[in-house]
């Protein structure tokens, strides 16, 4: 599997750039991996977890704020975490910060889908709905989360 950074197909919102580079359903072992590069004060993913994929998160540089379970820790350029299933987990910019982060889904999924209808409820181009419509479909499963919550509105 090989993705050349000049043909990788791009998702651009507001606060963020997602870089497409496998899919589960063109990967020999099913996994999934994007690139984000997320602006200054960007919000990221709010709390949720996937109940099949261990989420594993490398960050290429800047800093990203990350929720693991009850736990806020901030990682920073070369900092990897690894988020087994079933584990509450968010992420954003760490105040402040910019960050690019590699991030790979195993076992994949097709997720490129979600990835392009995040890009399009942020855009404005498509109703919130259809994300929490489509939980089963991608393994994303939003949470509650008032620790999370709390963070964000302190840096707000």
């Amino acid at each position: 599997m090989l993705t050349r950074h000049t043909e990788a197909e791009t998702c651009a919102d507001p606060s963020s750039v997602m870089t497409l580079l496998a899919d589960s359903d063109r990967t020999a072992d099913g996994f999934t991996s994007y690139r984000s590069t997320f602006a200054k004060g960007a919000v990221g993913a709010p709390a949720h977890f996937h109940t099949k994929a261990t989420e594993l998160f490398f960050v290429i540089s800047g800093s990203l704020r990350v929720l693991v379970g009850e736990e806020i820790t901030v990682l920073n350029a070369g900092d990897f975490l690894a988020v087994p299933p079933h584990t509450p987990h968010a992420f954003a910019a760490a105040p402040g910060c910019e960050a690019d982060v590699l991030f790979v889904f195993t076992p994949g999924m097709g997720r490129f889908d979600y990835l392009r209808l995040l890009g399009r409820v942020m855009r404005g181009e498509a109703d919130a709905k259809e994300i929490a419509e489509s939980a089963e479909r991608f393994d994303n499963h939003y949470v509650d989360s008032p620790l999370w919550r709390a963070a964000l509105e302190t840096t707000a």
